[in-house]
């Protein structure tokens, strides 16, 4: 059994497996609308990890082309205009970064 809230018009705005003040009704776990409220959520999360592996992929992807640049196995010429303009947008902030991180002294003590 399941806690539920809907909203105004209706729709189920929170599910709980445990009691909470703002519950309006239960519903069996077998109910269409409990199944939909957890597939979506399901979704949602999967959704969520998809994205953050992109970001991850992404910045593997610029540091292996680095690498391979770096060993002259391509050039960066070799990429479409496109790639090229992207990479060297992306070089050009990781630079601004990196400078940023010569502001403040790891072995600095004290206060500034």
């Amino acid at each position: 059994m399941f806690y539920v809230q809907r909203d105004a018009q209706g729709v189920l705005s929170r599910v709980e497996a445990a009691a909470f003040a703002e519950s309006t009704e239960t519903l069996p776990a077998d109910h269409h609308e409990i199944q939909a409220w957890y597939a979506n959520e399901v979704v949602e999360t999967s959704l969520a990890q998809l994205k953050q592996s992109d970001l991850e992929m992404i910045r593997v992807l610029d540091d292996l082309i680095q690498v391979l640049t770096r060993k002259g196995v391509i050039s960066v010429t070799d990429l479409p205009p496109a790639a090229q303009a992207k990479l060297m947008d992306r070089n050009h902030a990781r630079e601004a970064l990196g400078g940023l991180s010569h502001l403040i002294d790891d072995e600095e003590t004290g206060l500034i």
